[in-house]
Formats: C-alpha cells, structure tokens, sequence
C-alpha cells in the first residue's frame, strides 16, 4: 500500500495519472505556509526534525507558533561534551569517566573495541537528549551524504561527525572543504593515497558525483552532463598530496588530523572540460583543494543536487514537476543567495506549504533510529544515572539499529544508506523479512519487560506515561490522545474500538474509570498498580506494532 496515494484518497483528491500514481501531485510549492498551527502541524514538523519528539515538546511547539518553533530548532548550540571510558580499567591513559577522544592508544587491542562501544553508545544518547534541536537530524544527514564506512578508530570518527555536526546547517561549501581533507574520509576513499605518480580517482570520482553535483544523463562517451571523465582526472591531480595522520596511533605527540606533503603533490596545471567553462588550475599548493571546491560551486547544479538530497530526506523520496519547479528551484536560488548556508534554505523548505500539504504528512518510513527513537523518547523512557550501565542501555540500542540494517558510523554504500537513493524502493527498503520481527521485538520489549542495563530494567512506564495525557479516566480519551502522540494521521473508528477492546475487554467504558481511579487513590497498592500497568502495556504494545507507528 503506498501510503501517499491512501491520504490523496481519504482527502478526496482525484486518482493520480499513471505517471505519478506512486505520488499524488501536491500542487503547492516553497511559499510560506499560511494555514492553521495546531498540535497535527507542530507534531508532524517535530516529527521530522527531531528523532521522535515528546508530547511535552509538541505541545509547547503548538503553543508558541510556527516561527518560534523553527528559530528554536535552529538555535546553535556548543557542541556536546565528548564520549567517555564507561568501564574499560586497563587504559593506562584513560581512567574511567574520562574522555579518550585525544588520548593515544598503546599496545592492547581490547583498547580498541571499548572506545567504539564508547563512541556508539555516546551517540544514541545524543539522539535521545537531543532537545528541541534540529543538529541531529541533520548531522545523521551528513553521515548519510558524507559517508564513510569501515573506519574503525574510534578518534577518527569523533572528529568526523564532529565536523559534521559543526556544519549541521551551516554553510554547505565549507562543509565539503572540511570534509575533503578530514581524517576519515582522506582514509576511506583512499586519499591518503593520492600522489603526483601515482594518482588515485575514488575521492575525486564521489566529490563530483555524490558529494556536490551528481552525474546528470550520459550527454556522450564519458560526458555526464554535469562533468566529465577528464574532469575526474584533473581533480585527482588537484587532490594529491594530502595524508590522514594519526591512525590508531601509540605516540602521544600524534593527533588525529590531516597534512599536506608537497613533494606529494602534482604542481603542474590542471585543465578542467567545458562543463567547468575550461578553467585552468595553476599550483596554489595546500591551497589548491579549497580553490576547486569554489569552482564546483560555480555551477548551478550544486544548489539543486544538495536542495533534492534535504527535500527526500524532509519531505518525500518523489520529486516530481511540480516539486522541482517549486519547491526545490525556489529553495536552490535561496541557497545561493545566501551564499550556500543550510538554514535559510531548509527553514524555508520547513515552512512551507508544501511540507505540510496533508499528502506530505506520514508517508515516510521510519528509518532504524528514529523508530527506536520513537518508541522510547516519547514515553520518558528512564536509563540508569551510573556511567556503565547507561553507556550499555545506549549500546544495547545501538545494536538493535545494526539488525534493523542502520549501523551508525557504517553506511553499506559510500552513497550512504539505499532508503535514500535507491529507486523504486526508497524509504520501503526499512521493512523486509529480516528488519520487521527485529522491530517488532523492539517495541515488544520496550512495551512489556524492558531489557537489563545493569541492576537496571530500561523499559515503558505505563503508569508515569498516563499521568501525563488529559483524560485518562475515560478509556475513549485515552486512546484518542495515545494516537495523537504516536501516530502521524488518525485512525478509523474500527481500529479505535479495536484498541479498546485490548484496553478493557469485552467490558464497558465505566469499568476502566473505576479500576484507574481506584489505583490513583491507592497508588501503593502494587496488585493494583500491576493489573493498571499490564491493561495500559498491552495497549501500548498492540499501538507499537500498528503500521501507522512506523511511519512519519
């Protein structure tokens, strides 16, 4: 069922044309939106800026209006503090609850697997403290846009999605600048291997075609429209001599970082095809990388490649006329008229009436983390205070991403994850045979027993999560209000009186609004509490496990 075409039919809108039946034509395009702000309009912007919002969050989003919503997303933050060693005793340079992030390592490999744990674990805490703040989505869409894979020193990767979550909607250009002499990505796509006799192609190859402008249609034998084969090899040439230092390093007068080797470099010129105007690079040294990248950006192409990249990871996988003409050309002159910052470019896009079209409102897939995400964050999901076993309630999430085939630091493709550039399928590749028991037993656990993270038990407090809706004494309320907060559209009548026969079954509405309110005047009655936390738990399960749950 394709989930966009299902809302074009409850709206009304009439069946789309074979050319766009996967996607029902929204007419609108960049201009702001005008319509009514209310929780459905806060809720489904949250939705897709953060990784599974609060009722709390929607609410107060609600309350003070779509401008202050989007100013709080984009406020800047300092970067937070960094990963510490949650355990590993025998790191001579680290103690426990320190910070390892610049320290050397020595000679035992176990030194090597905790940092990671360390790095891993620190990062799906990030995603759940992340606040009102757009950072992490964005800098997930980096490492998705940026990705490197197969990287497996821990300080390496802390200094790349440092980076990347330095530039989170900051100025696109000096983002690519950055990344094309940062530590892993010099490691990864084998720049570190580029020299004046032996050029190497692969990082110059992905600049042109993932990173900055795409290929565009074959115009002729290695032509892609937007570049050419020669272009590949000129800018190999510019490329060289750069070198990732560092690399699992003993010596403490070695920081992670990149240098540049003149006598590794090619000084002669460089002559780019008629799709860069014939430009000529003469020899800036150190410099030369940087002056390249301002001429990629010469081209037109570098605004829309990057505004259609943010428009399918914000909005939808299709474009189509009515979206590049008005949304992604209006957003793609606003980026460079602003000189290739993010935010005003993608604040514009979500505020626009086309991001809250009613067909743009839940058709996305959940991707692995914002699923799990979302089954804990908006149920206040507690995790232990000691730094061990929060570190391992984190990583235990982690690896739940890994099987669901989302491993942070470790895209499959050096195009990043095929949700999001791989035709037809698109966001649908989340969910097959394999990834859908592992969701599944996510929220199956989540809702019931929870798992260990020490003496601790990480899993939904029904009882804490019903005190903070309106109405719950009226069984009909409650669950009126459990969709609002977990699902982007409502359901049917049929699915509600469904769910209330999980609730209270085959028994009348009064009987819950006595046994609840039985337990609020004797919340330590633990035979009580248990029989109200084990109706509201299966309720909560039976929600998770609703297809409208995975979406957004």
């Amino acid at each position: 069922m394709d989930r966009r075409a299902t809302i074009a039919t409850l709206l009304g809108r009439g069946p789309a044309t074979a050319a766009t039946a996967a996607a029902p034509l929204v007419n609108s395009g960049l201009e702001p939106y005008t319509g009514p702000w209310e929780y459905e309009q806060a809720a489904h912007l949250l939705r897709r800026a953060l990784f599974g919002p609060t009722y709390v969050q929607i609410r107060e989003a609600a309350g003070q209006g779509l401008g202050p919503t989007l100013e709080q997303l984009f406020t800047p933050l300092p970067l937070p503090e960094p990963p510490l060693n949650h355990f590993f005793q025998e790191d001579p340079q680290v103690p426990v609850g320190q910070t390892w992030v610049d320290a050397p390592y020595y000679e035992n490999v176990n030194v090597r697997g905790y940092r990671r744990q360390s790095l891993r674990a620190w990062t799906m805490e990030l995603l759940y403290s992340e606040g009102a703040s757009i950072r992490e989505k964005l800098t997930l869409f980096w490492h998705n846009h940026f990705a490197v894979r197969e990287i497996n020193d821990a300080k390496f990767l802390y200094k790349h999605i440092s980076l990347l979550r330095k530039y989170a909607w900051g100025n696109f250009r000096e983002l690519v600048k950055a990344v094309t002499i940062d530590p892993a990505m010099l490691r990864f796509l084998n720049g570190n291997q580029n020299t004046r006799t032996a050029p190497n192609e692969n990082f110059a190859r992905e600049l042109l075609e993932l990173f900055t402008i795409g290929k565009g249609p074959l115009a002729g034998p290695g032509d892609y429209t937007n570049y050419t084969e020669d272009d590949i090899r000129e800018i190999a040439r510019v490329l060289t001599g750069w070198r990732d230092v560092g690399f699992f390093s003993t010596n403490p007068g070695i920081s992670v970082g990149a240098i540049f080797r003149p006598f590794q470099h090619d000084s002669g010129q460089k002559q780019l095809s008629h799709r860069f105007n014939n430009i000529l690079i003469e020899d800036m040294g150190d410099q030369e990388y940087a002056h390249l990248i301002d001429v990629i950006f010469q081209q037109d192409e570098a605004a829309r490649f990057i505004c259609r990249k943010l428009y399918r990871w914000f909005v939808y996988y299709v474009i189509d006329d009515n979206a590049e003409e008005n949304v992604i050309a209006p957003m793609a002159q606003l980026l460079v008229d602003n000189d290739y910052e993010i935010q005003p470019a993608l604040e514009a896009l979500l505020g626009s009436a086309h991001f809250f079209d009613m067909l743009n409102v839940g058709p996305m897939i959940k991707n692995p983390l914002d699923f799990v995400m979302s089954s804990i964050k908006p149920f206040g999901v507690e995790f232990p205070q000691p730094l061990r076993p929060r570190y391992n309630g984190f990583l235990a999430l982690f690896n739940s991403t890994v099987l669901q085939q989302m491993e942070y630091y470790n895209p499959p493709q050096v195009a990043g994850w095929k949700a999001y550039y791989q035709e037809p399928q698109y966001y649908r590749t989340w969910i097959n045979a394999t990834t859908l028991p592992i969701r599944m037993l996510v929220t199956d656990t989540m809702a019931l027993n929870g798992f260990p993270a020490g003496d601790f038990r990480v899993r939904i407090d029904p009882l804490a999560f019903v005190e903070t809706i309106d109405n719950p004494n009226d069984p009909n309320a409650l669950i009126e209000e459990f969709v609002q907060i977990l699902f982007p559209q409502p359901i049917t009548d049929d699915q509600k009186a469904a769910l209330k026969e999980v609730l209270i079954p085959g028994l009348p509405d009064f009987e819950w609004t006595v046994e609840y309110n039985l337990y609020l005047a004797n919340p330590d009655d633990e035979e009580l509490a248990e029989a109200v936390a084990t109706k509201l738990r299966q309720l909560i399960q039976a929600m998770l496990s609703m297809p409208e749950f995975y979406l957004s």
